[in-house]
C-alpha cells in the first residue's frame, strides 16, 4: 500500500522540485557569477542549474550575448569554477591551456590588454618599458616565476576572473567612484582579503607582499594588497595613483581636486590624505608602476635583513634598483648593508652623498650617514639601532641593552641616542626617555621627533615653560621645511588650554 501511495505523490514530489529550484533559481543575485555557479556546482544535471551556468557565463562574457546564445566551454567547467567559488582553504585549482585559452579570450576586452606590457614574456623586455607601458601583474609575474608562462599564466586568469565578475556589476555609466565601491566589497567581502595579524606579517613580510602568496591566502600587507588593487584596476581601466608614506603604500584616485584614498590595510576605507603626514613627514610620495615591482623586492630584502642574511638583502636592493632607479632610501639602506658585510668601498660610495641629506618626504636630516662617516658610530653600532622588536617585553629589553652598550663607545650617537628613548617609551618609563631626549638635545636640537617628544613629556610633568620651549623649537623645524602637521596643532591647543604662550 506504502509503494503506491509513493507511486501516486512522486509526480508532485517531482513537480514541488521542480518548483524548489526554479524559486532558488530566481532568488539568485543576478549580477553575481559566483552564486550562479555554486548554484550549478550544487544542481549541474538539472535544467535550472543549466541555466544557472549559462547566466555565469553570460555575465563574465560582458553580458553582450543573449543567455540563450550562450556558447559554453567544451571541457570540463569544474576547475574554472572552482578558481571562482574556491574558498581561502582549499588549494587553487590548476587549469589546463585549454581552460586558459577560454578565460583570456573573455578577458580579451579588459583594458590592460592595450598595454605594450602585456605582450612581452622577459626580464630583459621588463626593464625596458617606460613605466606607463608596465602591465603590472605580467612584470611582477615575470619576475616572480622566472620567466614561466604557463605559470604566469596561471595568476593572471584568476585576476581576469576577479575583474569579469567585477565589472560584471557595473552599468556602463558607472564612474570611478561606483569601481571603487565595487572593488572594495567583491575583494573585501565577497572574497575576504585580509590584513595577516602583526606577529605573521612582520617575520614573513615576503609571503604577504607577492602577488602569488597574497592571492592563494587572501592575505596581504599594505603592498601585496595594494599590488592586487592596482592590477585589477589597470584590468578595468580604472587610473589610480600610488602614494607610499614612510614605511607603508597605500592607493588613490585623483581627479582634479577630488581625492579618494583607498585604505587597503582597512578593506578600502577614504581616510583624509592629512591622516598619512607626522612630525617627520611634510609630503606624500607618488610611486610609477615600474617602481611598484622594485618595492615588492625592497619587501622582501627587509625580511632577509631581519635575519641578518645581509648578502641576500644586498641582492634583493640591488634587484630593486633595477626598477626604482636612484631611489635615496634604497641607496641608503644598500649601503647599510654592504658596511654589514664588511665591504666599506660600496658602502661609502652609497652613503657619502647622504651626508646632510634631507629625504624629500621628511622634515629633520637623516643623521646615520653623518654619523658614521665622521666616527661617531661602526657598523655594528648601526646593526643595533636597526634590530627589529616585536610586542614582547624581551625584545624591547635585549635592543636596549645592545644600544646601552654601543653608546658607551659613541656617547654623539645621535639615532642611537633616539633609539634608546623610544625603548624607554616603549616601557612605559617616560623619566629615563625624558633623560635620554635631552641629552640628544643638547647635542643636535635640530631633530623635530626629538623636540616633540622633549614637549610631550614636559607636559606630562606639568613643567608648561618647557613644553612651549620644546613646541616652539619643533615648530621652527617645521617652518623651515613649510610643514604644517594636525598633530602639532592640537598639541598648541591643548597646551595654550594648560598655561598662556610665554610672551618672546
Amino acid at each position: 500500500m506504502k509503494r503506491w501511495i509513493l507511486l501516486l505523490l512522486l509526480p508532485c514530489l517531482l513537480h514541488g522540485e521542480d518548483l524548489f529550484l526554479k524559486s532558488r533559481l530566481s532568488s539568485l543575485d543576478p549580477l553575481s557569477v559566483s552564486e550562479h555557479l555554486a548554484f550549478y556546482e550544487l544542481y549541474p544535471k538539472t535544467e535550472e542549474g543549466k541555466k544557472a551556468l549559462s547566466q555565469a557565463w553570460h555575465l563574465l562574457s560582458g553580458g553582450k550575448v543573449n543567455t540563450a546564445e550562450v556558447t559554453l566551454p567544451v571541457f570540463d567547467i569544474q576547475a574554472v569554477i572552482s578558481m571562482i567559488t574556491r574558498q581561502k582553504y582549499e588549494k587553487p585549482a590548476k587549469l589546463i591551456p585549454q581552460q586558459l585559452s577560454v578565460i583570456e579570450e573573455l578577458g580579451s576586452r579588459l583594458a590592460n590588454r592595450f598595454i605594450k606590457g602585456h605582450q612581452i614574456w622577459t626580464k630583459e623586455q621588463l626593464l625596458l618599458l617606460q613605466p606607463h607601458e608596465v602591465d603590472l601583474s605580467r612584470g611582477l609575474l615575470i619576475e616572480q616565476f622566472n620567466e614561466n608562462v604557463e605559470e604566469i599564466r596561471q595568476y593572471e586568469a584568476g585576476l581576469d576572473l576577479i575583474a569579469l565578475q567585477i565589472l560584471a556589476r557595473l552599468p556602463q555609466s558607472a564612474k570611478p567612484e561606483d569601481y571603487i565601491r565595487e572593488i572594495n566589497r567583491f575583494i573585501f567581502q565577497e572574497m575576504k582579503f585580509r590584513f595577516p595579524p602583526h606577529s605573521l606579517h612582520v617575520k614573513d613580510i615576503d609571503l604577504y607582499t607577492f602577488l602569488p602568496s597574497v592571492m592563494d591566502s587572501r592575505e596581504g600587507v599594505c603592498l601585496g594588497v595594494s599590488i592586487l588593487y592596482l592590477c585589477l584596476a589597470q584590468r578595468m581601466g580604472l587610473p589610480l595613483e600610488i602614494i607610499t608614506p614612510p614605511g607603508h603604500i597605500y592607493v588613490r584616485y585623483r581627479k582634479g581636486v577630488k581625492v579618494v584614498n583607498i585604505e587597503t590595510t582597512a578593506r578600502g576605507i577614504d581616510l583624509p590624505s592629512e591622516t598619512y603626514l607626522g612630525i617627520d613627514t611634510r609630503k606624500l610620495i607618488e610611486r610609477n608602476m615600474k617602481e611598484v615591482i622594485g618595492m615588492a623586492y625592497f619587501n622582501q630584502a627587509s625580511v632577509y635583513w631581519g635575519q641578518n642574511d645581509y648578502n641576500k638583502a644586498i641582492e634583493l636592493y640591488e634587484k630593486a634598483r633595477l626598477y626604482v632607479g636612484e631611489d635615496p632610501l634604497v641607496s641608503f639602506l644598500l649601503g647599510l648593508n654592504y658596511l654589514f658585510v664588511g665591504k666599506k668601498k660600496e658602502a661609502k660610495a652609497l652613503l657619502e652623498p647622504m651626508k646632510k641629506f634631507t629625504f624629500d618626504w621628511a622634515v629633520s636630516p637623516e643623521t646615520v650617514a653623518d654619523d658614521y662617516l665622521e666616527g661617531h658610530a661602526d657598523a655594528d653600532a648601526l646593526k643595533a639601532i636597526y634590530l627589529h622588536v616585536d610586542e614582547k617585553r624581551q625584545s624591547i629589553l635585549e635592543k636596549q641593552k645592545k644600544i646601552q652598550e654601543v653608546l658607551k663607545k659613541f656617547p654623539r650617537f645621535r639615532a642611537g641616542i633616539l633609539q634608546l628613548a623610544v625603548t624607554w617609551l616603549q616601557l612605559g618609563r617616560q623619566q629615563e626617555a625624558l633623560q635620554t631626549l635631552q641629552l640628544h638635545h643638547q647635542i643636535d636640537p635640530t631633530n623635530c621627533v626629538v623636540e616633540y617628544y622633549l614637549s610631550i613629556l614636559a607636559l606630562q610633568r606639568l613643567d608648561y615653560n618647557k613644553a612651549w620651549q620644546h613646541l616652539c623649537q619643533t615648530e621652527k623645524i617645521l617652518s623651515h621645511r613649510g610643514h604644517k602637521c594636525k598633530a602639532l596643532r592640537g598639541l598648541r591647543d591643548h597646551l595654550r588650554r594648560l598655561s598662556p604662550e610665554p610672551s618672546t
